[in-house]
């Protein structure tokens, strides 16, 4: 597991940092200045390093001994700017946002490096439970909580995706039959031919194909609770039946004659208006009446955005497989509560598991969001690399991709500028990359009829950082 280590000479503060950062969930260590040189070589078992700034130079010295590792100065003076791995900055008291955003940079920093590499997500779960505080939701619980220990029929009314099924189990398991069964049906999923059967049964030989009697959802609901769902597209003819059921309390196979008595409670649901489909003749009003004993709308998640938090943290804690989790920084949370939440939980749940396949134990940030979730105007954070480190990986991959070469391919390749093969007497590393770089540089631009944000694109370097090389080589258009 990656660590934080954490350098101060200040020892209240470090602990106060290191039980912040463990309250958090991260893994701490806690370091002097005079053995953090030794415990830092080890680059690759460390997260970030924070380090106070009330020792500047100290900090300042580390941070560049190692390019490699994201840095976040403590209490630093004056108007301190980030800039190479020093990634970020913390004033006391820290403060919660602040953190978010520094992590997520640290993390950001040792991601796009070329070594970073992710790890597989495993298989997520279902959500099912409703969690919220607020005062739509509140009144969902208390409406459960006031109806459940009833035989009452309840009817829950929702747009598709808020959970209506979740209010459905929740009735069941707070009632007296919470021992029994729970069976939903779908009657929207069900053709209108086939519906009589499913929730009846039916007798051998009642119809082509049934070659044996069967059961059906009422008789296997018996003593709990029937759910149906989307009830809203059941069939008039259908209606008429159910109505039977509810009022007498008793039902016959197809194709039998036995009255068979019904102990099963009802609970329906459905996403359509049922008094403007009574209107139009698409829906029974006396079946209307009968269902909606107990009405209860399930409110939608736009109306109800300040829940987001705690439904990101219930659907988390539920998908997540053998400690992997994802968080959201401050800007990743306002710009969710700024959507429109068309699909509501639904929507959510689906989001947080592509969420958790993409970015397994990361901190999400604004702009990993899909772009139909971002609904800030903020820039996204882009690591700027020490020069010593960018050096370092230009010679890897200079003498890493050239060894195999021979010496035609490689002055064609680098134009003049050598082979990977140090000469006997020997050359000067810096000037040797910087005519590198100058050859490169003017080889893009030229590619590229000297439009720089395209040459900044090929050479993979941002359109500033380019800029500042022109200027520092003094490359121009002849």
């Amino acid at each position: 597991m990656s660590t934080i280590a954490i350098i101060s000479s200040d020892v209240g503060r470090a602990n106060n940092l290191r039980t912040i950062l463990t309250f958090l969930g991260e893994s701490c260590t806690s370091l002097t200045f005079q053995n953090a040189m030794a415990s830092l070589k080890g680059e690759s078992h460390n997260l970030a390093v924070f380090v106070d700034a009330d020792q500047a130079e100290l900090a300042l010295d580390l941070s560049e001994k190692f390019p490699a590792l994201p840095f976040v100065f403590i209490n630093p003076h004056g108007d301190f700017v980030s800039a190479g791995n020093v990634v970020g900055t913390l004033v006391d008291p820290v403060t919660y946002p602040a953190l978010m955003q520094v992590l997520h940079r640290c993390q950001e920093y040792r991601k796009q490096q070329p070594t970073g590499r992710t790890t597989a997500q495993q298989k997520n779960v279902l959500f099912r439970s409703l969690v919220g505080k607020s005062t739509h939701i509140q009144h969902v619980r208390h409406l459960i909580e006031q109806v459940a220990p009833t035989d009452a029929n309840v009817l829950i009314l929702g747009e598709s995706g808020t959970g209506k099924e979740v209010i459905a189990r929740n009735l069941h398991y707070l009632s007296k039959r919470s021992e029994a069964i729970f069976i939903p049906v779908n009657c929207g999923a069900i053709p209108g031919e086939l519906l009589e059967s499913e929730l009846f049964g039916h007798e051998k030989g009642a119809f082509t194909g049934a070659v044996n009697s069967r059961k059906g959802r009422f008789e296997l609901a018996e003593g709990g609770t029937l759910f149906l769902d989307e009830i809203g597209d059941m069939p008039l003819q259908m209606q008429v039946k159910l109505l039977r059921v509810l009022q007498e309390r008793t039902y016959e196979r197809v194709g039998g004659n036995k009255a068979i008595k019904c102990d099963v409670r009802i609970v329906a649901a459905t996403h359509r208006d049922l008094e403007t489909m009574i209107a139009q003749g698409q829906f029974r009003e006396d079946l209307y009446y009968r269902l909606n004993v107990f009405p209860i709308e399930s409110p939608a998640l736009r109306e109800r955005k300040e829940d987001i938090p705690l439904l990101l943290q219930e659907l988390i804690s539920r998908m997540q497989g053998d400690n992997a989790q994802i968080r959201f920084t401050e800007n990743a949370l306002i710009s969710l509560m700024e959507h429109n939440w068309a699909g509501n939980v639904r929507e959510l749940s689906n989001l947080v598991e592509r969420l958790m396949i993409l970015f397994p134990n990361q901190l999400i940030d604004l702009h990993d969001l899909p772009q139909k979730y971002r609904h800030l105007d903020v820039e996204p954070y882009t690591p700027d690399y020490p020069q010593e480190l960018q050096e370092r990986e230009a010679i890897n991959a200079l003498f890493g991709e050239s060894a195999d070469l021979d010496d035609d391919s490689q002055e064609s390749e680098f134009d003049g500028l050598g082979s990977s093969t140090l000469p006997e007497e020997g050359l000067n590393l810096k000037e040797y990359i910087s005519d590198l770089e100058i050859s490169l540089i003017t080889q893009a631009l030229e590619q590229q009829d000297w439009v720089v944000a395209r040459a900044a694109d090929v050479l993979g370097m941002r359109r500033t950082t380019l800029v500042e090389k022109m200027r520092k080589y003094d490359i121009g258009k002849t």
